[in-house]
């Protein structure tokens, strides 16, 4: 018999067990499809599809961070990501179950997946729906055959509400800002770069773990023109009418035929031109009747160099120019109706020697498609994507730099004015460029020395050709201690057979050989190849290499071209796989697109280890996720030179901003340009004059400021004389780059401490304003300048968009606009339209000819009124680590409209080498008092000495 005492122990444990089993079945659900994970769970699908995931797998990674993978057996690849690196993972969560779904809630949303299934969605936690993947058949594995394994072609896709816009992914020549309803192509290629990374105007991005050739979007592949139904001019069916010129006279004709497709895009396919046709001189044209078997509106997608045109149903939709050996890509759309003939015209003249030119199209969305988008990638093993949630999209860039790596902080002499051509080929030549500028008065932080430098049958050897450099040693001491010049040098991952850096890395197995077995030239003469950059051992070597011939001499910078990687041009994709295989980490169809990175990383790290205290500072032509964290910057590539070029490269480089990546540039001019600019008189020299002025406005206000290019020279005094307006502006916004070089350098020092974006899209800011979701021609530089670059010939004004809650001030005039409203601002030839945004404090330093010139002192801070407004001062030593260390300053400035009063807070922090005193001179813009930045003359109307403790003033 149980004593009492007995009885209430038994009653204690049997309690104390009951609450165990129900703690333990809370955090630990004993589902029979699902495995708990510390960070997640495992869910076996209990009716997978054919061709579907059989686990899927949900890893929380912080409260605004969970990855998803899929995989279409019982395990998960385990090979590691190269874009995720060093995460600190914060799983702070609780699952539940209700029915067929588990869900995970963090502190911020939840993510739902169901057992039977495995699909997920993202909620906020209220319930509402952000993202959803398409419940039936929306994710796919295909199986795929390698050189030496087996894997799928994957896609994966998600729901998406009607008004859902989309941003990021790269860089883009085809001037696209909002990429609903199209198709964008992640592949690597001069002048267009990848970056899987996705940010929707809903407050999520998805960041996708994939290294092969994908797409987004609509992912369906463009189909060649014969599936359209064609008919020539002659009523031949199946076909156009292409007829071939002689030259450029409509009487030369070379030869007519019936063609069923416009297929010239590689150099394989050049050998289906007709026989002894003049590439050179002649242009060829196609033309007769399309029709689709859909209605409704069809993508057509060209790939040209030289010049194309393309007419439809009588309407000119694409005037395109492009070098003859770098074709750009172009995107038109037009609606069609099903069975109905449209006349269609095709003008391709080569302007050159091997030339290109294709036309694909596709049909329309099907209408169980509208509400879709997805990705698709050519090689996975598993399905890896990363959902990242934010209040906003600087929170959203936040978590993909959280996943992929902070970016660096670039020297400060990087935020000033380069010079560059192709190419410098002596020394004298730039030497006397740099002492050109300092004569002038020109301000200049950086001459760039382009590709060519060593001798003729020396690429790779790093060593310059001492015939046109005597001595590179005593040149580089004269840049920096003579003109106060930085010098940066282009270093290929290219060696030519031969060479004794070749040698090195061939005896080690660390070459890519095809192009060598091919015994293939490059366009100068000689047989080459690539390194393997992502291997860690041929990675350290290149660095040894490039540190002993070139770092050691003083290069400061350094300019990684054609890091695609371009092996051979205008060859076909399947080719440029064989060029770069195997590479280290398995097939290079399942790693093509992300050799920049492992390049960069291979010099970043090198650098680092050979010299701790300066900072690393890389240009290179491509890019992928990770790429910010290596103290690079990526340039939009050669491009074209015509208007059409430069207005492209502003959704481009503000598109490339929203992919996570900070720092951007564009060759100021175009690369290339058209025959009658290289040598231009007349109503041409015009135009090439006036193109320049208003790139060189839009370079003003990019991360990087660069003039680079081919003939003609691009330097200011080779563009016009002093007393021509294209030379004043070009000054001007020279001079006033570095007048705003306070402002600039803070803005640049919140991308590190506060993974800031400097080109933001009017999106980021005015998310409320639905009117910005597709304007792709402005942005803001920095949190107050609203930049808007004028692109079109003899243009005196241009439409400007003010977003609405906000009102404006003329940078140049101070006068006050409202916002919300569309106006038609001046823009004279001289002057890009150029806005202030109410409340907004805006710090002006002293005329500088070179960053380090002198101590930024005076600061004017100019006011502008009607909101409160706020700004730090930041400062560091420039040009060192000591950053990271901790070693920098803020100033807090705000201004508080209630009363008028402008406060400049205690000074927090310490660097070597920092102003213990400094001046302040305060300048009020209000809706009454028009100043501006643009007036040096005008008086301030206090100036406060400032010794690091709070003080205020009031406006009068």
């Amino acid at each position: 018999m149980k004593t009492p005492f007995k009885r209430l122990l038994v009653g204690i444990v049997a309690i104390v067990l009951i609450g165990l089993i129900v703690l333990i079945s809370f955090h630990k659900p004993a589902f029979n499809n699902f495995t708990w994970l510390e960070d997640g769970v495992i869910v076996k699908i209990e009716k997978p599809q054919a061709g579907g995931a059989v686990n899927v797998k949900l890893q929380i990674v912080n409260d605004k961070i969970i990855h998803v993978t899929a995989a279409a057996s019982d395990s998960f690849a385990a090979a590691p990501s190269l874009m995720i690196e060093g995460v600190k993972r914060n799983p702070q969560w609780k699952l539940e179950e209700q029915g067929d779904q588990l869900i995970l809630q963090t502190a911020s949303l939840r993510a739902i997946v169901s057992r039977t299934t495995g699909n997920v969605q993202f909620t906020d936690l209220k319930g509402n729906v952000v993202l959803k993947e398409v419940p039936a058949g929306g994710r796919a594995f295909v199986k795929k055959d390698l050189e030496s394994k087996s894997t799928f072609t994957i896609s994966q896709s998600f729901e998406s509400p009607a008004g859902e816009a989309w941003y990021g992914l790269g860089q883009h020549q085809q001037g696209l800002f909002n990429y609903r309803g199209t198709q964008v192509s992640l592949l690597q290629q001069n002048s267009e770069v990848a970056i899987p990374f996705m940010v929707s105007n809903r407050n999520y991005g998805l960041l996708w773990d994939n290294y092969s050739i994908s797409r987004f979007g609509d992912c369906r592949p463009f189909e060649p023109l014969h599936t359209l139904s064609l008919t020539g001019t002659d009523g031949t069916s199946g076909a156009l009418t292409a007829t071939y010129f002689s030259n450029k006279k409509a009487d030369s004709v070379f030869t007519r035929r019936s063609e069923k497709e416009i297929d010239y895009e590689f150099i394989p396919a050049l050998k289906n031109i007709p026989a002894g046709f003049p590439l050179q001189k002649g242009r060829v044209q196609w033309e007769g009747k399309i029709s689709s078997a859909y209605s409704g509106e069809h993508s057509f997608l060209f790939s040209s160099g030289g010049y194309l045109k393309y007419w439809f149903n009588g309407k000119l939709l694409v005037d395109k120019w492009r070098q003859c050996w770098n074709p750009i890509t172009t995107l038109v759309k037009a609606d069609m109706e099903k069975g109905k003939q449209y006349p269609v015209k095709i003008e391709w003249i080569p302007d050159g020697g091997e030339s290109y030119v294709a036309m694909k199209w596709l049909s329309p969305v099907p209408d169980t498609s509208q509400n879709n988008f997805s990705f698709w990638s050519e090689a996975g093993d598993n399905i890896n994507y990363y959902f990242v949630y934010g209040n906003n999209m600087d929170e959203i860039i936040s978590g993909y730099r959280e996943l992929t790596g902070n970016a660096t902080m670039l020297p400060k002499w990087a935020m000033g004015f380069w010079q560059s051509r192709e190419r410098y080929k002596t020394q004298n030549e730039l030497l006397s460029v740099v002492k050109e500028f300092r004569e002038r008065k020109i301000p200049i932080d950086n001459i760039v020395l382009d590709w060519f430098y060593w001798k003729p049958d020396q690429w790779g050897s790093h060593e310059f050709d001492t015939s046109r450099f005597p001595n590179a040693d005593a040149m580089i001491k004269d840049l920096h201690e003579k003109y106060n010049t930085h010098f940066m040098i282009s270093v290929w991952p290219k060696f030519y057979t031969g060479t004794k850096n070749y040698d090195l890395f061939n005896e080690k197995g660390w070459l890519y050989k095809q192009n060598v077995l091919n015994n293939q030239k490059d366009w100068v003469g000689y047989v080459s190849t690539f390194y393997d950059a992502y291997n860690p051992q041929a990675r350290e070597l290149f660095w040894k290499l490039m540190n002993e011939k070139l770092y050691s001499k003083g290069v400061d910078g350094w300019w990684m071209d054609a890091t695609e990687p371009d092996i051979l041009s205008n060859t076909s994709i399947d080719e440029r796989k064989k060029l770069i295989a195997p590479v280290a980490r398995g097939s290079s169809t399942s790693y093509f697109n992300d050799f920049a990175v492992e390049n960069a990383k291979g010099v970043y790290e090198g650098q680092r280890r050979t010299n701790a205290l300066d900072r690393v500072f890389i240009l290179t032509r491509s890019a992928y996720a990770g790429l910010q964290k290596y103290g690079a910057v990526t340039w939009s590539g050669d491009i074209g030179a015509r208007w059409n070029d430069l207005q492209n490269q502003v959704a481009a480089g503000i598109n490339f901003s929203l992919s996570g990546l900070p720092y951007w540039t564009t060759d100021i001019g175009g690369f290339a340009v058209e025959k009658r600019f290289e040598k231009a008189t007349g109503s041409d020299l015009d135009e090439w004059r006036e193109l320049m002025t208003r790139w060189y406005q839009f370079g003003a206000f990019c991360p990087i400021f660069r003039v680079h290019g081919q003939f003609p020279y691009r330097e200011i005094f080779n563009v016009a004389p002093p007393d021509h307006p294209a030379y004043k502006s070009m000054l001007y916004y020279d001079q006033l780059r570095y007048r705003l070089m306070p402002y600039i350098y803070t803005i640049a020092a919140q991308v590190y401490h506060h993974d800031y974006t400097i080109m933001r899209p009017l999106v980021m800011d005015f998310a409320a304003d639905k009117a910005v979701e597709n304007i792709g021609d402005q942005y803001m530089f920095g949190p107050s300048l609203l930049v808007n670059p004028v692109y079109e010939y003899k243009a005196r004004s241009r439409w400007v968009y003010l977003p609405a809650n906000t009102g404006w001030y003329n940078f140049y005039t101070g006068a006050y606009l409202g916002g919300g409203q569309r106006i038609n601002a001046a823009a004279s030839y001289e002057q890009l339209p150029l806005f202030v945004k109410e409340g907004s404090i805006i710090p002006v330093g002293p005329d500088l000819q070179y960053t380090s010139e002198k101590q930024t002192d005076p600061i004017t801070l100019y006011v502008y009124t009607g909101k409160d407004a706020s700004f730090t001062l930041y400062e560091d030593e420039g040009t060192n680590y000591n950053y990271e260390k901790g070693f920098f300053s803020n100033i807090p400035i705000a201004y508080n409209e209630a009363n008028k009063t402008l406060t400049i807070g205690q000074r927090t922090g310490n660097y070597a080498g920092m102003l213990k005193q400094r001046s302040f001179n305060i300048v009020w813009i209000s809706r009454t008092k028009a100043l501006s930045p643009e007036k040096k003359d005008d008086k301030p109307a206090t100036t406060i000495q400032y010794l690091g403790e709070q003080v205020s003033v009031t406006m009068k």
